[in-house]
C-alpha cells in the first residue's frame, strides 16, 4: 500500500481540500454575510458532508451549497479509490508473486534446501548462487524473509522441523540439505525429518559444539561442521601457512576466477571408466590436474600416480582454472551426455 499511497498523492488530497475550504468559506462570506468564522465552519459542515447547519438563504446560497457539496464528494471519492487501489494491487500483486514463487519451487529438481538463514545460512546461499546452483530458503523470521526476498531467492517461510513445510520445499526431489539453523536442537530435528524421509539425501548440519556434532552424526547428517571450531582452525593456518590458506580459499570458493577445485563421479556410463590417468591424458586433455580420488569405500589416495586406474564409483578432486575444470566434466561425462 506504501508504494501506491505515495506522498505526491497524499499532497494533492490536502492541497485540493485547503482549497475547497478557503474557496468555500469566501464564498459563504460574500453570499450569506455572515462572520468569517460562521463561513468557515459552513463550509467544513458541509464539504464533510455531515450535512448542513441551518439551511441557506436565498437561491445563490444554496446553489453554493451544492458546489462545495461536490467538492466534498470529488474529495472523498478521490481518496477512496486511491485506498482501494493500494489494497488492491497490494493483494493482487502478493498474490501473483506468490504463485510464481511457488511454481519456480515446484518445478526444481535436484536442488538444494537451506533450513533457517542466518549468518550461517546466507553465506551458504551466497556461495551456491555464485556456482549456479539452485536451492530453497526455508525460515520464518521476518528478518529472513526479507533477507530472501533482497537477494531474490526461492524461499518458504516455514520451519524446518516441520514435515509440511521441508515438502513444500521439494525434500522429494532435492539433492541435498543444509541444516543451518542457530538451534542445535532444530538442526538435530531437521536432520531426523529429512533423513527418515530420504534416507539418500545429502546432509550437512551446523552445530555449536562436539557434543551436538556426534548427535547429529547419529541422527544422519554426512557432514557436520562447527563454525567456531573451524574458523579457529582457519585463523591458525592463516598465520602458520598464510600461503597455503590463501590459495585454499581460492580454490574452495564459488567465487574464485583463478583456480577452483570440483569432484566429479564416474558413473557406469562412463566411457573413461577403467582406463589409467596416464591412457588419458588428463593434464594433455583438459589442462586440470587429478590430485586426488575418493575410491568407492570411501578411502583416498592424495597423490594419485599416472597409472591409476580410474573406476566407477570413484569420485576426482580436480583443480583447474573454470575452463579446464568444464573440460575435466566433460573428459568424465556419462555417456549419454557426451553422445548429447
Amino acid at each position: 500500500m506504501g508504494d501506491q499511497f505515495t506522498l505526491g498523492r497524499i499532497a494533492r488530497i490536502y492541497l485540493a481540500a485547503a482549497a475547497l475550504l478557503a474557496i468555500g468559506t469566501v464564498g459563504f462570506r460574500l453570499i450569506l454575510h455572515e462572520s468569517w468564522l460562521n463561513s468557515f465552519y459552513r463550509t467544513v459542515v458541509t464539504a464533510t458532508l455531515n450535512g448542513l447547519d441551518s439551511p441557506p438563504s436565498g437561491a445563490w446560497g444554496r446553489m453554493w451549497t451544492v458546489l462545495v457539496v461536490l467538492g466534498g464528494v470529488t474529495i472523498f471519492a478521490y481518496v477512496g479509490a486511491a485506498v482501494v487501489e493500494a489494497i488492491a494491487g497490494g493483494v493482487v500483486t502478493g498474490a501473483l508473486a506468490e504463485r510464481r514463487r511457488r511454481r519456480a519451487i515446484e518445478r526444481l529438481q535436484d536442488h538444494f534446501i537451506i533450513c533457517g538463514y542466518g549468518r550461517v545460512g546466507r553465506r551458504v546461499a551466497n556461495e551456491f548462487r555464485a556456482a549456479g546452483v539452485p536451492y530453497v530458503v526455508l525460515d520464518f523470521s521476518p528478518e529472513a524473509v526479507a533477507a530472501a526476498q533482497a537477494h531474490g531467492d526461492l524461499f518458504i517461510e516455514g520451519n524446518g522441523t516441520e514435515d509440511e513445510d521441508l515438502q513444500s520445499a521439494g525434500l522429494d526431489r532435492a539433492r541435498g540439505l543444509v541444516a543451518s539453523s542457530d538451534s542445535d536442537a532444530d538442526n538435530l530435528y531437521i536432520t531426523l525429518s529429512a533423513r527418515n524421509t530420504r534416507p539418500e539425501l545429502t546432509i550437512v548440519a551446523r552445530a555449536s559444539d562436539e557434543d551436538a556434532e556426534k548427535k547429529l552424526k547419529l541422527a544422519g547428517a554426512d557432514r557436520v561442521v562447527t563454525p567456531y571450531s573451524t574458523a579457529g582452525r582457519v585463523m591458525a593456518q592463516l598465520v602458520l601457512k598464510p600461503q597455503v590458506t590463501a590459495f585454499l580459499d581460492v580454490v574452495t570458493t564459488a567465487r574464485g576466477d583463478d583456480f577452483l577445485l570440483e569432484e566429479i563421479e564416474v558413473t557406469p556410463t562412463c566411457p573413461q571408466a577403467g582406463r589409467t590417468i596416464r591412457d588419458l591424458r588428463v593434464r594433455d586433455e583438459t589442462g586440470a590436474i587429478i590430485v586426488a580420488l575418493r575410491r568407492r569405500d570411501g578411502t583416498f589416495d592424495t597423490t594419485p600416480s599416472p597409472d591409476e586406474r580410474i573406476e566407477v564409483g570413484d569420485v576426482l578432486i580436480g583443480v583447474g582454472t573454470p575452463e579446464e575444470i568444464r573440460a575435466l566434466e566433460q573428459l568424465f561425462a556419462p555417456r549419454e551426455a557426451v553422445a548429447g
